[in-house]
């Protein structure tokens, strides 16, 4: 599990090169976010850009959080859901395409033979388990849909895990932007967006930690 988590931060690292160009942009990357989830928006148009938005996770410094629950709050909770689960897995799966197509040659060059062929009995070994483990983690969600491509994971043991997930977090972003939207306020449901990506983290340490204890099982 730790070698998995190292060649994620590794790849999380790669991920954030093409990111460091809109870091200056700080809040104003975030206000266009907003104000192109404008709550005027028609129900149809809302949805095609939640799903587009989402859609680019992968590549792009979306607030994921942020536009699940703005989906949840105009959309309602069953169309809020439908259409964050809709973006986060089809990223997603373009992502993990992408790397299973051009991400073996370049893992191979970057880490060697030896310790790629290493990396992918791993990758067989608890995949799926991470995938589902790291999926509500900003950065190292996206590292971990690459590398895994990149050491071929099934696609049944790919899909099965991130749709599954998906829907979990989707319906959790979901029910608090319906909730908000009842509410009549964003503020808090718009803190909490924020939390649970830190609560996502924190669990996540926390079940490795666990498991360096238990020995590595």
């Amino acid at each position: 599990m730790r070698d998995a988590l190292r060649w994620m931060l590794a790849v999380a690292v790669v991920l954030l090169v093409p990111v460091v160009p809109f870091l200056g942009l700080g809040d104003s990357l975030d206000r266009r976010v907003a104000q192109l989830l404008d709550q005027s928006l028609p129900v149809p148009t809302a949805a095609a850009l939640v799903i587009g938005v989402l859609a680019t996770d992968v590549l792009l410094p979306v607030p994921s959080s942020v536009v699940s629950t703005f989906a949840g709050q105009r959309l309602g909770f069953f169309g809020g859901t439908l259409a964050s689960w809709l973006g986060m897995t089809i990223g997603a799966v373009a992502g993990f395409w992408i790397a299973r197509q051009w991400g073996r040659p370049l893992a191979v060059r970057l880490a060697g033979r030896q310790e790629y062929e290493r990396m992918e009995q791993l990758s067989q070994r608890i995949g799926p388990r991470v995938l589902v483990l790291t999926r509500a983690v900003p950065v190292l969600a996206e590292a971990g849909v690459l590398l895994f491509g990149a050491t071929r994971l099934g696609w049944k043991r790919f899909l099965w895990p991130v749709c599954l997930s998906n829907l979990g977090i989707a319906a959790a972003y979901g029910l608090l932007g319906d909730w908000s939207r009842r509410q009549g306020t964003m503020l808090v449901a718009l803190a909490a967006s924020i939390a649970v990506p830190v609560l996502a983290a924190t669990i996540a340490k926390v079940w490795v930690d666990g498991k360096k204890l238990d020995g590595g099982r």
